[in-house]
């Protein structure tokens, strides 16, 4: 994955009518994080989907209004927060979207929502933060899920696999590739994609491992995760591939943060700063020819147990 297949991946036939490039659902929020869905939301929208619905407390939605006349919301009456009672209408309401986002600042007052929800949906969805914290690894399908490594201990832990904690906090990247992809079987070939956020990032599905190492330290910012997963649903909504979205959404949020290190010549940007220039990506020179040993060659295990390579750049 290079910027010229990001710019590809964000373009659009001459002749495309509204809709045809994706409708996004974003469901989350809560009174004390308001801005999780909000970034979300507008990163999606600047990933290139048609358009973006964000469904959320009703307090939390109409401040979501004031902040940005692009975003469109669905006033949910649930109080504060999310509760079980709300799921069902929530599953319905998805239908008429092509992709869904769950789990930017919901909290754990939602956690019974957020397994009926992914119990019951069908659709193609992006889970991540406080939607994943409850959740076992066989819980998931038609999903991409982006834990950073404290999500993914409590996920392995509520899957009876913290075995695994003590080899994967003293694996490198491909080691640890290797140990996710191998014990998670059920959950790769439930149609799902693994995307663990770090100072490198690793895209697991069943028969591809994607390393990306775009990205800094800055990146740690609050809110830098709910761009990726905006990205990755906006993506996702347009062109119906759960792993490429989640390698193009992990590739593109970490290059925009390499661009501003380099503009701001410090850690002094923040998350919204992202999202203003993702805005300027067509005007983004390619890479360097020192920027070009990033590119790796990774192996992936086809159902038939033979090998290909797959070139990614970093």
């Amino acid at each position: 994955m290079n910027l010229n297949q990001i710019k590809k991946l964000m373009d659009r036939k001459k002749n495309s009518h509204k809709g045809e490039n994706g409708y996004a659902l974003i469901i989350g929020g809560s009174e004390d994080y308001v801005g999780a869905v909000t970034l979300a939301g507008l990163a999606s929208l600047r990933s290139g989907c048609d358009s973006v619905t964000i469904a959320a407390p009703e307090k939390v939605a109409w401040a979501v209004n004031c902040y940005s006349p692009d975003l469109i919301t669905h006033k949910v009456k649930c109080g504060s927060h999310f509760t079980i009672k709300n799921a069902k209408e929530m599953v319905k309401f998805s239908e008429r979207y092509d992709a869904v986002l769950l789990g930017n600042g919901i909290t754990r007052k939602a956690d019974k929502f957020c397994q009926h929800f992914l119990k019951k949906s069908q659709k193609m969805k992006v889970v991540d933060a406080d939607a994943l914290k409850s959740m076992s690894f066989k819980d998931f399908h038609n999903a991409v899920i982006t834990p950073h490594e404290t999500e993914l201990e409590m996920m392995l832990i509520n899957s009876n696999k913290e075995f695994l904690l003590p080899k994967l906090r003293e694996s490198n990247a491909k080691e640890k590739a290797e140990i996710l992809q191998g014990n998670l079987r059920y959950f790769l070939q439930n149609n799902n994609v693994l995307l663990v956020k770090g100072a490198t990032d690793i895209i697991i599905s069943k028969n591809k491992v994607t390393y990306n190492r775009t990205g800094n330290q800055g990146m740690t910012k609050a809110g830098t995760g709910d761009i990726l997963a905006g990205l990755v649903v906006g993506f996702l909504a347009k062109s119906k591939d759960l792993f490429k979205s989640a390698v193009a959404a992990s590739f593109l949020n970490g290059y925009i943060g390499d661009q501003l290190l380099k503009k701001k010549k410090g850690y002094t940007f923040i998350a919204s700063d992202l999202i203003e220039d993702l805005e300027k990506i067509s005007k983004f020179k390619p890479m360097k020819n020192k920027e070009e040993k990033k590119v790796i060659t990774v192996k992936a295990k086809s159902k038939n147990t033979s090998s290909k390579n797959i070139k990614k750049k970093k």
